[in-house]
């Protein structure tokens, strides 16, 4: 079981976050001076902090950094709470574009696009060191477009290591599906899809990517190893999992920066207790839009998340949530 599970799942994992923290790092270079100022400037509506949630998640590849960024500006003081339930809205559908990209099995390309970005960080490396630019002398610092052609290759190093990470761990399927835990998870879970809530949950909770999760179960649902509806219901609990990094950011911080945390459980809790009885709507409609079980499982993480922070907007808006002022 350690050889055909558990060192592929620890190897995997930590190809993947290593991949994800790298392209956070990197994105949060190039664009990290223009963010803090992005959100304190685009965020004095609901609606406009929603989109701009939405992009820089997307952007950065991670709900967490985007929400603890918004925690630390409340602390700070550069922001006030009711700017930031926008955020925290976009943050859901802004996450959703990894699980898309992992939907589209590019775990073939891991190693050509790892190799073009050694490539690429190689030249700009020989463009400093050799002198091959003129820009480059070492009494100019390094232009602009060449740091941010370095970025982007460790940007695309670390998406070759995310993708790479989810085909190590979702390796581990055929072994999963014959072990007898396994077994007696499914039977569980024929009874009541709450237990692939709180399975979801709790290993999100654990190790803190809900993107992780989300890719061993979809690949688990390609080998039919899983249900779908039973993947949906994980999923449902990924997103309640994901935000305990976020409380365990606002520990310690100011009432306001607590409230975004809360506001993001708050969420998450009442999206997945809105849309678990109807998991099975929720399969078929997703079933319409993808063409396997796995993209089955990233369409319908998309409809419930965009859905859930749609139908939590107008709550925004709230004259009472809007005049709030807390510190």
């Amino acid at each position: 079981m350690f050889e055909t599970i558990l060192l592929p799942v620890l190897y995997g994992f930590a190809v993947f976050i290593l991949g994800m923290k790298l392209m956070e790092m990197a994105l949060h270079r190039i664009a990290g001076p223009r963010l803090t100022g992005l959100l304190e400037r685009s965020t004095d509506t609901p609606l406009r902090g929603l989109a701009v949630g939405t992009v820089t998640t997307a952007f950065l590849q991670s709900s967490t950094a985007v929400t603890v960024i918004s925690i630390g500006l409340v602390n700070a003081g550069l922001l006030t709470f009711p700017r930031t339930l926008g955020i925290v809205l976009g943050t859901n559908i802004g996450t959703c574009l990894t699980t898309e990209l992992i939907g589209l099995n590019l775990g073939r390309l891991a190693m050509p696009l790892l190799a073009a970005s050694l490539g690429l960080w190689l030249f700009t490396a020989l463009a400093c060191e050799v002198r091959l630019l003129p820009l480059t002398r070492a009494d100019r610092p390094m232009p602009e477009w060449l740091r941010l052609l370095r970025g982007a290759s460790v940007v695309l190093a670390g998406f070759a290591m995310l993708i790479g990470g989810i085909t190590i761990m979702q390796s581990i399927g055929p072994a999963v599906q014959a072990s007898g835990l396994f077994g007696w998870f499914l039977e569980r879970a024929a009874e009541s899809l709450l237990w692939g809530v709180a399975a979801g949950m709790t290993l999100t909770a654990i190790v803190h990517s809900s993107a992780a999760v989300i890719g061993m179960t979809m690949g688990l649902a390609a080998i039919g190893a899983l249900p779908p509806a039973l993947g949906i219901a994980i999923v449902l609990g990924s997103n309640v999992g994901t935000c305990f990094t976020a409380l365990l950011a606002s520990v310690g911080g100011s009432r306001a920066g607590q409230l975004v945390a809360w506001s993001h459980v708050l969420l998450n809790v009442g999206g997945a207790a809105l849309f678990l009885p109807f998991t099975g709507e929720l399969a078929a409609v997703s079933g319409w839009m993808a063409a396997g079980p796995a993209g089955q499982i990233a369409r319908a993480q998309t409809i419930f998340n965009i859905a859930s922070s749609l139908l939590a907007l107008p709550l925004c808006y709230l004259p009472a949530l809007r005049r709030l002022t807390v510190r």
